[in-house]
């Protein structure tokens, strides 16, 4: 599947993907190969809340792929109560930009403390897995539930990521909240930073909870440059709607596969976007170059 955003079959761009700098499985040298052998032309990382994966995927990008430097920023709204989580991704922007790069390590430490808290809650319950464990998983990434999921399936109670993260385990009893970025704030960083912001998976409505259209049309006027339509996690409805909120708002449209190697069965370049809108993202960043 394609975004129906201006494809015109000049070559296969995939937007959103995750390394071992966060909470997926290849690293990001084995990522930008596969890339590359999977045929895309352009791919870009977005491990949550980090850049650590950066220098490594440029370093190993093959002759022929072009890389796009960005990140999945977690965000919440807090406009309605309970508040509600929502990710942000955002491209080649400036990864040393003060701001951003402060903002992006209170998150990832926030990340860190509700991850040892899911785990003693585990252990209270009986379960056997432990904090070091978990960590030895992420191997110095942004730690996130899946890697909570490994140690899971190492003990044996549960025989994949998707089981783990269902309502009993991970989806809800064991789910606990991160303190996020305020996502008008986090726009603005993208930004301020020569970034492009794009809402990631607005409609996922299987993820839980989704934002109200009035929120994205706010959104689009404090700086919001695009929605992300084609997803793995959208049903054909939810992409239809997607698509023309961002017509009616003159966003940009992307599609993405939210490649996590085998945490989930989704393949890189299985949903990709239309070249105007990649040169629309390009055209809109100063902060780093396309690589």
């Amino acid at each position: 599947m394609t975004s129906a955003a201006d494809n015109d079959g000049a070559g296969q761009i995939d937007l959103h993907t995750h390394s071992t700098a966060s909470d997926g499985t290849s690293t990001p040298q084995a990522l930008v190969r596969a890339a590359a052998e999977t045929g895309l032309r352009v791919v870009a990382i977005t491990d949550h809340d980090t850049t650590g994966g950066w220098a490594d995927a440029a370093r190993a990008r093959p002759a022929g792929l072009t890389l796009i430097r960005g990140a999945e920023i977690s965000c919440r709204w807090y406009g309605i109560e309970p508040s509600i989580p929502l990710h942000l991704l955002g491209y080649l922007f400036d990864p040393e930009d003060p701001p951003l790069v402060a903002e992006l390590a209170r998150v990832r430490a926030a990340r860190v403390v509700r991850g040892e808290r899911i785990v003693d809650l585990l252990r209270a319950d009986g379960v056997d897995i432990s904090w070091d464990e978990v960590l030895g998983y992420a191997a110095g990434g942004t730690v996130g539930r899946p890697h909570i999921a490994q140690a899971l399936i190492r003990a044996g109670l549960v025989g994949s990521t998707t089981e783990a993260f269902a309502p009993h385990w991970l989806g809800e009893r064991y789910r606990l909240p991160k303190d996020d970025i305020d996502v008008f704030t986090a726009v603005r960083l993208v930004r301020d930073a020569g970034g492009v912001p794009v809402f990631a998976h607005p409609r996922a409505t299987r993820r839980g909870r989704t934002v109200p259209d009035s929120l994205i049309v706010e959104l689009a006027a404090a700086g919001l440059a695009g929605l992300e339509a084609d997803h793995p996690d959208h049903s054909p409805d939810e992409r239809a709607h997607v698509r023309r909120l961002a017509a009616e708002l003159d966003l940009l449209v992307t599609g993405s596969s939210d490649f996590h190697g085998t945490h989930k069965t989704v393949r890189l370049g299985a949903y990709t976007t239309g070249p105007q809108m990649y040169e629309r993202i390009v055209d809109a960043a100063y902060g780093v170059p396309p690589l």
